[in-house]
């Protein structure tokens, strides 16, 4: 039987200089990097989930100070974005009210602020009826992040299990990243899962508990 062992807070590093780049990331850290002096008022972040887009919005809301806003009919969002930036994160997923959008994006062009957006998929998928706001919308920058490549997830991993003073070796990272999902989401939760589990049952992190997290999490050995 399994000890549940007590919820030790485990804080990830997240600041800019704990950010892991790579080829995938390189123009959206870049873009990030460059604020206040964007090609536009307006950027776009778009990558699949657990890409990074989170991490790197907290990292420009951080530096710019921006709110966050959520363009929902009555909320009024525009009035924030008269103050300064705006963040609007997971606009795919959480939705928008287009004229209420619309407003924001006129309010950071007319005031000289910035509006960083984050979605899973590009501007022209977004269900948008308004043609104003499909007009704004094709003059935001758009900048895409790819999903993680081997390198990228391990050094992730290693990271991971270093902000939780965990190390294992390299061959077991690599074990790990060649059968895992590719993001970065499913990183966490491996790391996470390890060690709760290594820690529940009194031993070391291991390629059998490993396998076990993994096809526990529905990741199938590439051998078979």
């Amino acid at each position: 039987m399994e000890q549940l062992p007590l919820a030790f807070s485990h804080d990830a590093a997240t600041g800019r200089d704990d950010l892991l780049i790579s080829e995938r990331l390189a123009a959206a850290v870049e873009i990030v990097d460059a604020w206040p002096n964007w090609p536009s008022p307006v950027v776009i972040l778009a990558g699949p989930v657990g890409s990074g887009k989170s991490h790197l919005a907290n990292i420009w809301k951080d530096h710019s100070g921006a709110r966050l806003i959520h363009p929902k009919a009555g909320v009024n969002a525009a009035v924030d974005a008269a103050s300064g930036p705006v963040l609007f994160e997971d606009v795919d997923r959480v939705g928008f009210d287009d004229t209420e959008l619309f407003h924001v994006i006129n309010s950071v062009r007319e005031n000289g602020h910035s509006l960083l957006m984050t979605s899973r998929l590009w501007p022209m998928s977004w269900p948008v009826q308004l043609a104003d706001l499909r007009s704004r919308l094709k003059a935001a920058t758009v900048v895409e992040i790819g999903e993680p490549d081997e390198e990228l997830l391990s050094q992730v991993i290693v990271k991971l299990f270093a902000d939780r003073q965990l190390y294992i070796d390299d061959k077991l990272v690599l074990y790990i990243v060649v059968r895992m999902e590719r993001s970065l989401n499913a990183a966490q939760t491996i790391v996470e899962r390890l060690d709760r589990l290594a820690l529940s049952r009194g031993t070391k992190i291991t390629r059998a508990l490993a396998a076990e997290v993994l096809n526990e999490l529905g990741n199938s050995d590439p051998a078979d």
